[in-house]
């Protein structure tokens, strides 16, 4: 089995009722799917492969003195080449910083800020524009997820964006890249690296690897597009392997509700569906989740209900 590739430029033609249907389907059945031709420029994108990794050379001997790599040296001289050998299962193999608006971003190399920055905002845009998809697929009227993060343009919607990498790890069976979770918010628009896999989806009780393709933009639902949605798109369980060659650059944009929202199943146009999940204030959600990320997620929407 394959993530769905989908040609995102092929809404604008005679072939949009079959794209939209596909990108129904990538919702529905997946939680996961990759666009291709979804308008940001192969130029930026190189420019934004080329910035991360140089950027990740200039952090890389701060990796080596982390705390994964220090847990899993001294879980090693420990227990050897034992076949018994523990696992580190509350860590992962992961350099990692954020980049929001307000935040501090890394100061070299030079272009790093100002290519990251027009980045965020073509991927801002993407973000709006699969949303409406969203909107029009689900029998919402438009602008209505986006309406609901925002608490109808009261509040402003978190848009964070990832820098990821997983260099090569001695001990594959020891550690994970990164620990299988569903993601919290709603929309997530990941450039992986077109080079070394390592990202895979769980489906019907299998582990599917999500396929490098060259420029494309992988979309996966949160657990807000699960709620507003009222079950019809739900969120994925999804992991990163650690790999013994090659370092991962993983760059992934997290498109979600302010904290102030108030989320809830959405209504259809014809009002028919009965609301299989709470109502309840993003905050409130993303308080239970922080203590709760890597385990079941329906007892985080019990506790949210109760809040």
């Amino acid at each position: 089995m394959a993530i769905p590739v989908i040609d995102f430029s092929k809404l604008e033609g005679k072939e949009r009722a079959e794209t939209l249907a596909r990108i129904a389907n990538g919702c529905q059945e997946w939680g996961f799917f990759q666009l291709v031709n979804h308008g940001i420029p192969v130029e930026l994108l190189e420019r934004v492969k080329k910035v991360c990794s140089e950027c990740y050379r200039l952090r890389a001997e701060g990796f080596k003195a982390s705390k994964p790599v220090q847990l899993l040296n001294k879980l090693v001289e420990e227990e050897g080449d034992a076949a018994d050998a523990e696992r580190l299962d509350n860590v992962d193999w992961e350099d990692v910083f954020l980049l929001q608006d307000d935040n501090e971003w890394p100061a070299n190399p030079p272009e790093f800020r100002e290519t990251m920055k027009e980045y965020r905002e073509e991927l801002r845009k993407l973000a709006e524009k699969v949303m409406e998809v969203m909107d029009e697929n689900l029998g919402f009227e438009k602008g209505s997820i986006r309406n609901s993060f925002s608490g109808n343009g009261e509040h402003q919607p978190f848009f964070g964006t990832k820098v990821s990498h997983y260099p090569p790890c001695p001990r594959l069976e020891m550690v994970n890249g990164l620990r299988a979770h569903t993601d919290a918010g709603g929309v997530i628009l990941l450039f992986q690296d077109d080079q070394v896999g390592g990202l895979q989806i769980l489906k019907d009780g299998q582990w599917i690897d999500v396929q490098p393709v060259a420029n494309a933009i992988v979309i996966n639902t949160g657990d807000q597009i699960e709620v507003l949605s009222n079950g019809r798109y739900k969120s994925v369980w999804h992991r990163v392997l650690t790999t013994s060659d090659g370092n991962r650059r993983s760059i992934a944009s997290f498109y979600n509700p302010s904290l102030k929202a108030t989320i809830a199943p959405g209504t259809n146009k014809d009002g028919s569906a009965t609301a299989l999940y709470p109502k309840y204030v993003f905050g409130d959600y993303m308080d239970v989740y922080v203590k709760q990320k890597f385990l079941a997620k329906e007892p985080r929407f019990a506790a949210v209900r109760a809040v």
